[in-house]
Formats: C-alpha cells, sequence, structure tokens
C-alpha cells in the first residue's frame, strides 16, 4: 500500500469530496484559481478537524495560491501562537479574494492580540483587498475600539469601492447598533 504525505493526503480528500457543479460555477467567478474543488465551507472546516493544526501543512497549502480550497484549508490550520505580526501582514498582502480573507481574519488572526492594530495599519492601503482584510478583521473585533473604528469605515464607504461598500456599510451599521443607547 502507498504512503501519501499530509499535502498529498489532503488533496486527496479535496478530490474525494469535489462537487463538479459548484466548482465550475465557482471557477467562472474566481479566475484568480487553476483549480477549484468545489466544496463547502463545513467540509473545509471537517478536513481542518479531522488534520489538525500544523504549521508546515499550513505553510505548504497557503502557498498553493492556485487551489482555492488550499488557501481556505490553511488558516484553519496555523497553530494560532505560531502566526506573529509579521507572517499576518504577509498573509493579508497575499489574500486573493473575499471569501479567504473572511476565513483568514475569522478562524486565525481576530484571535492574535496584535489583530487591531494589524487592522488599523491595513485601513488606509492603496490595495482594494488589503482594506477589505483590514475591515473584516475590524468587523470580528467588535464591539471593541467601535468608535475609533467608525471614522475609517464612514470614509471607505463614501470612496464608493466596490470591493469594500457593503462590508462597511454593514459596519457601519453593526457600530450604530451596538453604540446605541
Amino acid at each position: 500500500m502507498r504512503e501519501f504525505n499530509e499535502i498529498q493526503t489532503v488533496k486527496r480528500r479535496f478530490f474525494a469530496m469535489r462537487n463538479g457543479i459548484v466548482a465550475d460555477t465557482l471557477r467562472r467567478t474566481m479566475p484568480e484559481y487553476k483549480m477549484v474543488f468545489g466544496l463547502n465551507l463545513p467540509q473545509i472546516i471537517d478536513i481542518a478537524a479531522e488534520t489538525g493544526p500544523s504549521r508546515c501543512l499550513a505553510d505548504a497549502l497557503w502557498s498553493d495560491r492556485r487551489t482555492r480550497e488550499s488557501m481556505l484549508l490553511a488558516p484553519m490550520l496555523y497553530p494560532r501562537e505560531e502566526v506573529d505580526i509579521t507572517m499576518a501582514r504577509r498573509m493579508v498582502e497575499e489574500v486573493l479574494t473575499p471569501e479567504i480573507a473572511d476565513i483568514l481574519c475569522h478562524r486565525l488572526l481576530r484571535h492574535r492580540p496584535f489583530a487591531r492594530s494589524l487592522a488599523m495599519e491595513k485601513v488606509t492601503s492603496a490595495s482594494d483587498m488589503e482594506r477589505y482584510t483590514a475591515f473584516r478583521l475590524l468587523f470580528n473585533l467588535l464591539p471593541e475600539g467601535a468608535s475609533e473604528v467608525r471614522p475609517f469605515a464612514e470614509a471607505e464607504f463614501a470612496s464608493e469601492c466596490r470591493m469594500t461598500r457593503a462590508l462597511t456599510r454593514a459596519l457601519i451599521d453593526e457600530i450604530d447598533f451596538l453604540t446605541e443607547e
């Protein structure tokens, strides 16, 4: 019987769980990827739970920028305590899609003590994707710092950036809800 390394085992799981209809739809809407298996988030979460934390595997998956599921699984596998500000900054800069940003922020970055400072650093980035990621991270950190975040969210909303507009509108609405008296 042939032995498979960790990355091969994960890729075999992706292949076994693939959904061609979803993959075809995603491929048309996400040209950033060469390979899309069409897995849904609960399936990816199951693979993460079965695999367990592994920096080596997470690094290999994050480096596989051509496969959607690899980049979604990687933030779920990074041991949180091993992610420092430099690594987190690099990851934010390498995010390809809002979907990856959402998972990265929710599953990994929001748990790090530097999350707020990283997000505040990136809210003024020239990159739409970095700003999206920063605001997604700030959303995950609410209610903390809501009054500090609001002017940045309002400025971003006013910029009418297509990528960040809905997110910053929702963030402003959430801040309003949290600060109502």
